[in-house]
């Protein structure tokens, strides 16, 4: 089974197109594991589709599959201009066909139409004793930003699951907390749903860019930087979300058949 490893500003990313009769999340437990398998913080598997240029897919290393990846979008419109250099793409995803144009080769950066943020509202979030005033925005997957005064004191680890297993979100959802700068610009932390703490979260810098709006922290254009790197996101009320940033393809290779058989147990 051949793969490429990718990343979006450090949120990395195993790309294949042929699952070979395994269970994707099954497959994208091991392949995620970073001691049994590749390592990353999800699984892109790039498909064929009848109404776009191709169909992304991304599985979480828990094998639960997102309904959108920002990161993973990008990184996945490189594997594709690799294969087709050209400017535009439209993806097919869970949240529908999404425009990727590639802005920049060297270095590699893509803008996406990320689409409009729904379900906009805030939500006091009561636990263990302590109050916690969240903006909630779906980008297609739930998102809960939470601002605060310093980022870098935010016990993070701790406080991540137990927000993303709050009993007030069913489905679970994805954390961000937010320091503002000023006007344009950020800085986050964020918590995924399904991979825990990673370096970057496109569709969470684009829902933190919405919150930050909509509390007049900042104007429309927002500098998301997160521990791996800087996104530029813009909102247009007509268009939509823009989401820019880089994209890298760091190897590829070869799988072992049978050490999956061993590990799958086909």
């Amino acid at each position: 089974m051949h793969f490429v490893k990718s990343h979006g500003i450090g949120n990395d990313f195993v790309i294949i197109e042929d699952t070979e009769g395994y269970d994707a999340s099954e497959l994208a437990r091991l392949l995620c594991d970073r001691h049994f398998g590749v390592g990353s913080d999800g699984l892109l598997i790039y498909e064929k589709s009848p109404d776009a240029d191709f169909r992304m897919r991304m599985f979480n290393p828990d094998g639960s599959e997102a309904e959108m990846c920002g990161n993973g979008i990008r990184c996945i419109t490189l594997y594709a201009y690799k294969k087709c250099p050209k400017r535009s793409f439209k993806v097919e995803t869970k949240i529908g066909i999404l425009d990727c144009d590639v802005t920049s080769t060297e270095p590699f950066k893509v803008r996406v139409n990320m689409g409009q943020p729904k379900d906009i509202r805030s939500h006091l979030l009561q636990m263990e004793g302590k109050s916690f005033k969240l903006t909630l925005v779906s980008m297609g997957n739930p998102h809960a930003v939470n601002f605060v005064d310093d980022v870098s004191v935010i016990p993070l680890r701790e406080l991540g699951p137990k927000i993303e297993n709050h009993p007030d979100f069913p489905n679970r959802t994805n954390v961000e907390f937010v320091q503002v700068v000023d006007r344009g610009h950020v800085i986050v932390r964020v918590w995924e749903r399904g991979a825990g703490e990673t370096l970057a979260c496109g569709s969470g810098a684009c829902a933190v860019a919405v919150a930050s709006i909509v509390n007049n922290y900042t104007d429309n254009i927002v500098e998301v930087t997160l521990p791996g790197g800087k996104l530029n996101i813009e909102w247009d009320r007509d268009k939509g979300i823009f989401m820019e940033g880089p994209a890298e393809e760091v190897f590829s290779g070869k799988l072992d058949d049978e050490y999956l058989k061993f590990r799958l147990r086909r």
